[in-house]
């Protein structure tokens, strides 16, 4: 990378810690000892990788990565935001180089927007869903049953991020299939650690509650959790989780690129998003543990 591109990467993360109101918060940390970045053929040898990290999908797959590119002799650099539209933001500018946990659908309407700015490099899991969860105890098994039960959940959908793709789903698809706004619902806007101590609170009471839900995502295996039906297919198909890297990526990174593209988690990326999970304060740890669990799970990377 030239020292023009390296001085306008500053430039513009230094401007978005400076915009507090968007709630960009940068934790960059390298996982190499220094010297020089530069490859033998002027490869700029550092990958920005950018996520939300209450979003344990991006997470998981940011220290995979890290990892593996590490191990190959790049600086990995981790920047920790809270809210996916500066994330997508800061991809398109070149400040980060890549978000690796884009949802091919959730995440459609900053896709479309940046498309020229951004480039997909792989798809590594194609299982992805999103839909409306209760507890298993509560006598609700549909979607079409809620209109009929909406005093059960006091109104109230508890949802996540305002900006995230299943809010927008939620509002945009599923609400008006389903007649829920005329039926007394609300959608409650919070973030993924509420939604989480709400649905805690909620069960260890024995107590109903509606949140938005998701796959891959621990808390379907930490919590007893019931999926409710979509008979409308209100929430629309399966989904891929992508590599999405800033535009000109795989021009500057030929070979990650190439290896990012071979890179398929279906059977075994749940696992691992469940445990770094459970051990959140040593991601790297988690990793891994998987690893020594999964081992043929990734196809080696030598740079």
């Amino acid at each position: 990378m030239s020292t023009h591109r390296k001085n306008h990467r500053t430039r513009q993360t230094a401007a978005l810690v400076a915009t507090a109101a968007l709630g960009l918060s940068l934790a960059a940390c390298s996982t190499d000892d220094g010297g020089d970045d530069t490859g033998s053929e002027g490869e700029d040898m550092t990958i920005t990788l950018g996520y939300l990290p209450s979003w344990t999908d991006g997470l998981s797959s940011a220290y995979l990565l890290d990892k593996e590119l590490t191990a190959a002799g790049y600086t990995v650099e981790h920047e920790e935001m809270n809210e996916v539209g500066v994330l997508f933001t800061a991809l398109a500018e070149g400040d980060i180089d890549m978000y690796p946990s884009a949802w091919s659908d959730l995440h459609s309407t900053y896709l479309d927007q940046y498309g020229d700015d951004l480039e997909n490099v792989g798809s590594y899991y194609p299982s992805a869903d999103k839909f409306l969860a209760v507890p298993e105890y509560t006598e609700v098994d549909s979607l079409d049953e809620l209109a009929d039960n909406v005093d059960l959940f006091d109104g109230t959908i508890t949802g996540i991020e305002p900006s995230a793709g299943i809010m927008e789903a939620t509002t945009d698809d599923v609400i008006p299939a389903y007649g829920l706004t005329e039926a007394g619902y609300m959608l409650q806007e919070s973030g993924t650690s509420p939604m989480i101590t709400a649905l805690d609170e909620a069960i260890a009471n024995e107590e109903d509650i509606l949140v938005t839900m998701w796959t891959p995502f621990w808390a379907n295996e930490e919590y007893p959790l019931k999926r409710l039906e979509d008979p409308q297919g209100a929430f629309g198909e399966s989904e891929n989780l992508e590599f999405i890297a800033t535009a000109g990526f795989s021009e500057q990174h030929p070979e990650v690129a190439e290896w990012l593209g071979q890179i398929d988690l279906t059977e075994s990326f749940p696992e691992l998003d469940s445990m770094v999970n459970d051990s959140t304060d040593d991601p790297a740890a988690a990793v891994d543990a998987w690893l020594a669990e999964y081992p043929d799970a990734v196809p080696p990377f030598e740079g």
